[in-house]
């Protein structure tokens, strides 16, 4: 799995921090910033949720 964020796109909700702290993270302004585009499999059902759940659908997942 390879995570995309679309930034512009993000509102900043942190919903996605909180799924995954391991791969998100926010800038001071609360916009997501990805930690690694290769999580670990571990995560990958959390990466899932928060891609489902994003508000802003600024999170993107693909097949790698």
């Amino acid at each position: 799995m390879r995570v995309e964020v679309d930034r512009p796109k993000c509102v900043a909700s942190g919903q996605c921090v909180l799924l995954a702290p391991d791969v998100f993270d926010q800038d001071d302004d609360g916009i997501v910033e990805l930690l690694t585009d290769t999580p670990d499999p571990a995560h990958h059902d959390d990466v899932r949720e928060s891609a489902a759940i994003c508000p802003a659908a600024a999170i993107r997942l693909v097949r790698a």
